[in-house]
C-alpha cells in the first residue's frame, strides 16, 4: 500500500485519531464525545474507560480526557492526559491544540500560546488550529496576530461561520470598519438568522443599519426555527435600526422584547444584589493598612457603568506615551478567585481575616498576571467596569493604583445600557427598574469610597469632558500622576485596539449630540422614577 499524501497526513493531524480501534471502541468514543459536550461526566469516564480497556494509551481517548479534565477545571490531570497522546503520537495536531487550553486553564499563557502555534505548524492546511490560535489571540489583546490566524481559517473553510464572526470582531477592534462589515455580511449570506454577525453590524454604534437591514431582520425573525440566542441578538439589532430611522416606538418594542427574551436565560436580582452590595461595603470598611502603600503605582482602573464613557478614557490615557490600554481585563476577579479556591472560601468569608501580607501578596499576584501590558509602557489601564465593587478591596490590594469613575447622565447612560447586548449572565441590564436599582448601588458606594480617599479615586464626568475638553483632560492626567501630553487631546487618531462595543465610537472626535433617551418620552418613566428624576406628565 502506498503511504497517504503529505497533505493528507497534515490533514489528518487536526482530525479524531481513530487509527487501531475497533467499531465497539469507536462507537463508545463517539458517546464520549456527546457526554463532554452534555456534562455527563461519569457516562463520559465510563466510555472511556471502555476504549483504554480495549486499547490501551489510545491517543483520542486519552486526548478526550485531557478535554474532560479541562472543563473539570483538573488542570493538572488535564494535561497529563494530553501529553499521554502526544507521547503516543508527536505530530497530532488537535492533541497539542487541546493542551493549550489546558495550559490557558491552568494560567500558563506562554505555554498555551506555544502549544497553539505547534498545531499550526504541524496541520497548516487545516483551519481549527488557526481559529483556536486567532480566537486566543483575540481574547489576550493580540489584534494583529489574531487577524492573520483567523484570515488563515477563513481563507482554508470559507463557510465557516465561527472564523468569519470572529474575524469581524478582530477587525472592528483595529478600526477597519469597511472589512469587518464585509465579513459579517458575508457570514449573514451563509445564514440570513445569524445572531452575532447582526450583533457585530449593530455593536459599529457609528455606521447606520439600513431599511434593507431593517427588512431583512424583520423576515428573519419571522422563522420559526430559530435558537434564543440568535433571535435575542437580532432583536437588538433591530432596535439600532429602528432608532437609526428615528421610529423610536418600533425601537423600544424591539429592544423591550429583547430584553425579556435574554432576562428569561438568567434573571438578576436586585434585592440579592443590593445586600450583596452592603456585605462588601462593610467588609471592605475593615482592611489593614497597606504593607506598602505604593504597590501598585502601574495601575489605572476604570470603573463604572457600561456605556458611561469608559472606553472613551481609556482611549484618552492610551494615548499618552507611558499608558497601554489593556481594555477589560478579568485578572482582579481571578486574582480573588484564586484565593478563595485556596482558603476553600467565598471572598466575604476571607476578606475581613486576611492580613497586610495576605493583600500585598495579592497585588503582587495581580502585577505579574498583568505584567505583559507593561512591556512597552510603564503604566496600563484595567477597565473593567464592574470593578467598581472592588473598590474598597483595592485600597489594601493595590493602594498605589488610581481608581477612575467614569461617570455619565444616569438617564442616557441606563437606556444606552438597556439598548445594549450584555453576554455575562445574569445581568442587570435586562429592565429599566433593574437598572435604576443597580445605579443606585453603585453611585452610593462610589460616592462613599471617593469621599473616604480622593487621591485615590476621581470621579470624571463624560459631560464635564465635552463642556472642556483640554482642561479635563489635563485633570485626568495629572490626578493619574502624568505629565500633560498633547497626544491625549487627539487620542481619536490613537491606533490601538479598542475591544469594547465603543470601538467605532472612540475613532472619531468628541461628539455632542449622543443624548437619545428624550425621544422616548414617557416609554422610559420608569427607569427616571427608579432615579430619582421627574416623570414626564
Amino acid at each position: 500500500m502506498s503511504s497517504p499524501s503529505v497533505e493528507h497526513r497534515q490533514l489528518s493531524r487536526a482530525e479524531p485519531c481513530l487509527a487501531g480501534l475497533t467499531p465497539a471502541a469507536v462507537r463508545q468514543l463517539r458517546v464520549a464525545a456527546h457526554a463532554i459536550r452534555d456534562g455527563a461526566e461519569g457516562t463520559a469516564r465510563q466510555a472511556l474507560d471502555a476504549v483504554l480497556a480495549m486499547t490501551p494509551e489510545h491517543p483520542e481517548a486519552l486526548r478526550l480526557y485531557g478535554i474532560l479534565h479541562t472543563r473539570a477545571q483538573r488542570h493538572a490531570e488535564a494535561q497529563a492526559a494530553l501529553q499521554r497522546a502526544i507521547a503516543q503520537w508527536p505530530d497530532y495536531a488537535l492533541a497539542h491544540s487541546d493542551l493549550g487550553n489546558a495550559q490557558q486553564a491552568a494560567g500558563e499563557m506562554e505555554a498555551a500560546f506555544a502549544s497553539w502555534r505547534h498545531a499550526c505548524v504541524l496541520a497548516p492546511e487545516a483551519a481549527m488550529p488557526w481559529f483556536n490560535l486567532g480566537r486566543n489571540l483575540q481574547q489576550h489583546g493580540d489584534t494583529d496576530g489574531a487577524i492573520e490566524a483567523l484570515q488563515q481559517a477563513h481563507a482554508l473553510t470559507p463557510d465557516f461561520l465561527p472564523a468569519l464572526i470572529l474575524l469581524g470582531d478582530a477587525l472592528v477592534h483595529a478600526g477597519r470598519f469597511d472589512d469587518a462589515d464585509a465579513r459579517y455580511r458575508a457570514a449573514l449570506a451563509l445564514h440570513p438568522a445569524c445572531g452575532d454577525a447582526w450583533r457585530g453590524l449593530a455593536n459599529m454604534k457609528t455606521r447606520p443599519l439600513s431599511e434593507t437591514d431593517r427588512e431583512q431582520l424583520a423576515t428573519a425573525l419571522r422563522r420559526t426555527d430559530i435558537n434564543p440566542p440568535d433571535r435575542i441578538a437580532m432583536g437588538f439589532a433591530l432596535g439600532k435600526v429602528c432608532e437609526d430611522q428615528g421610529n423610536h416606538e418600533r425601537a423600544f418594542a424591539a429592544l423591550n422584547a429583547a430584553n425579556a427574551q435574554l432576562r428569561e436565560l438568567a434573571t438578576w436580582h436586585a434585592g440579592a444584589f443590593h445586600t450583596h452590595v452592603d456585605a462588601m461595603l462593610a467588609a471592605s470598611a475593615r482592611l489593614p493598612a497597606p504593607a506598602d502603600a505604593t504597590l501598585g503605582h502601574e495601575v489605572i482602573f476604570i470603573v463604572g457603568l457600561p456605556r458611561s464613557g469608559s472606553t472613551l478614557f481609556e482611549q484618552i490615557l492610551a494615548a499618552h506615551p507611558d499608558v497601554e490600554g489593556a481594555s477589560e481585563l478579568p485578572d482582579l476577579e481571578q486574582v480573588l478567585s484564586e484565593e478563595s479556591a485556596r482558603r476553600r472560601q467565598p471572598l466575604l468569608q476571607w476578606i475581613g481575616i486576611a492580613s497586610a501580607d495576605d493583600w500585598q501578596r495579592l497585588g503582587q499576584r495581580y502585577l505579574e498576571r498583568t505584567a505583559r501590558w507593561r512591556q512597552a509602557k510603564p503604566r496600563h489601564t484595567d477597565k473593567l467596569p464592574s470593578n467598581w465593587l472592588l473598590s474598597g478591596v483595592l485600597a489594601a490590594m493595590l493602594p498605589g493604583a488610581r481608581i477612575v469613575d467614569a461617570r455619565r447622565d444616569a438617564l442616557e447612560a441606563g437606556w444606552s445600557c438597556y439598548k445594549q447586548q450584555f453576554y455575562r449572565l445574569p445581568h442587570f441590564a435586562c429592565t429599566l427598574t433593574d437598572i435604576a436599582a443597580y445605579i443606585r448601588d453603585y453611585e452610593r458606594v462610589m460616592a462613599l469610597w471617593q469621599a473616604a480617599d480622593p487621591q485615590r479615586i476621581r470621579i470624571q464626568r463624560y459631560e464635564a469632558l465635552l463642556a472642556g475638553p483640554e482642561h479635563e483632560i489635563r485633570a485626568l492626567l495629572a490626578f493619574c500622576g502624568l505629565p500633560f501630553d498633547p497626544a491625549c487631546l487627539d487620542y481619536h487618531q490613537a491606533t490601538r485596539s479598542v475591544r469594547t462595543a465603543s470601538a467605532a465610537q472612540v475613532r472619531q472626535p468628541l461628539q455632542r449630540d449622543t443624548a437619545r433617551a428624550a425621544h422616548y418620552g414617557t416609554l422610559l418613566d420608569p427607569l427616571r422614577f427608579g432615579l430619582g428624576i421627574p416623570t414626564i406628565k
